[in-house]
């Protein structure tokens, strides 16, 4: 109405040919003569929001009734209903209207008749089609919805992945409406092809996130309720989210490196489940510097005490994931079999004056600088003249 009444005044004003006074009347005499037919269009454009909020909630009643109703009953309103409501894709409602009368017709499509027929051109959307039709399919002999259809696109997009760390990503799954049902089918050829996530790293964290949600049977409820219980207690790092860590690394004075941890994909599931992520990976992503020994040994400690349990009370509260972490497990092991065999993961072995960097301690924590690796003394032996030990500065002295 607006670019109507603008296009008249143009043509209007063409035609004028009086002085300013004239126009202002010729202006008031427009005004008169469009306030009626202004009121009409109002009415009638309230008319319309109420037939169209009519029509939303009608369509949010169908979408309800699909989900305790067999497919195969559905009607063409319940299909689109379900489509744009349920599923989240009212850009398909048109060509599924024009060519889907029912729900007999829906579980009969494939993955050609989905392309061709509906017009999708997303392979992730016509997956997520698939995925959700089969387990509609599967839910009729009585077996119910699986756990992944109560987790949505806009839940994946938003919460799942600021739990992973990769919030970085969530327009590129908001785009292919990437649920649950399809998170469970995610290859690390699909991150890389489809939803071009090319870091490798980034990959293998999404995938590892992925394995704990399939670890419990994609139920979201006994997720939350784990997290919930090791919130304030050290415990079950495997369900541990993104912020979670960074609070952990808060809690054992880390506090200048915890906010480098955003948007690495850093989570319970990475330090679990990854046997390559070691004290080295974790000092990496935060930032630690090589020469920071000392900060190395520290790092390396603590992660070591994510092994130990808490109290025979926690032992025997159930957790997701008995077992301690791959990296903290191999660190734990190293230091007992140092303790059998009477050696400390702080002291030096020497042999022949040669120094042996005892079972990866060193190796991963790199207490020990480049030139102090030469040669070594027993601790026996008194530091007598000529002894290498009056070749370190003091800081090396320090760190060995």
């Amino acid at each position: 109405m607006e670019d109507l009444e603008d296009q008249k005044r143009k043509k209007k004003k063409e035609k004028m040919t009086l002085g300013s006074l004239s126009r202002v009347f010729a202006r008031g005499k427009q005004r008169k003569s469009l306030d009626p037919g202004l009121f009409d269009d109002s009415d009638s454009l309230t008319q319309q929001s109420l037939s169209d909020g009519e029509e939303q909630l009608d369509r949010l009643q169908q979408a309800e009734l699909t989900r305790n109703t067999c497919m195969s009953l559905w009607r063409a309103g319940a299909v689109q209903a379900w489509l744009e409501v349920v599923m989240g894709m009212p850009m398909y409602i048109r060509a599924c209207s024009e060519n889907v009368k029912s729900g007999k017709v829906l579980l009969g499509l494939t993955d050609e008749d989905l392309e061709l027929g509906l017009g999708i051109s997303n392979p992730i959307h016509r997956r997520k089609l698939r995925l959700a039709i089969e387990d509609y399919r599967r839910a009729e002999g009585d077996q119910g919805l699986s756990k992944a259809s109560e987790m949505d696109h806009h839940w994946v997009a938003t919460s799942w992945l600021s739990d992973v760390g990769l919030l970085q990503y969530s327009q590129t799954f908001q785009t292919h409406l990437v649920d649950g049902r399809v998170l469970n089918s995610l290859s690390r050829r699909d991150l890389e092809r489809i939803l071009n996530i090319s870091d490798q790293f980034h990959q293998t964290s999404l995938l590892l996130a992925i394995q704990l949600l399939q670890i419990l049977s994609f139920d979201k409820e006994a997720l939350q309720a784990q997290r919930a219980k090791c919130e304030l207690q050290d415990r079950d790092p495997i369900v541990w989210t993104c912020h979670r860590v960074m609070k952990w690394i808060r809690d054992i004075d880390l506090k200048e490196f915890a906010d480098n941890l955003q948007g690495k994909g850093i989570h319970g599931a990475v330090m679990a489940l990854d046997p390559s992520f070691d004290t080295d990976a974790m000092a990496k992503a935060l930032g630690i510097p090589n020469n920071k020994h000392m900060l190395h040994r520290h790092l390396y400690e603590e992660m070591i005490s994510l092994a130990v349990p808490h109290s025979s009370a926690e032992q025997g509260s159930e957790v997701i994931n008995p077992s301690p972490p791959v990296a903290v497990k191999r660190f734990s092991e190293e230091r007992l079999s140092m303790r059998r065999s009477g050696k400390s993961p702080l002291r030096l072995r020497a042999n022949n004056h040669s120094v042996e960097r005892g079972l990866g301690f060193h190796g991963s924590c790199g207490s020990l600088p480049r030139e102090a690796r030469v040669q070594a003394i027993p601790r026996a032996i008194p530091r007598a003249k000529g002894s290498p030990m009056h070749t370190y500065k003091s800081v090396e002295i320090t760190n060995v």
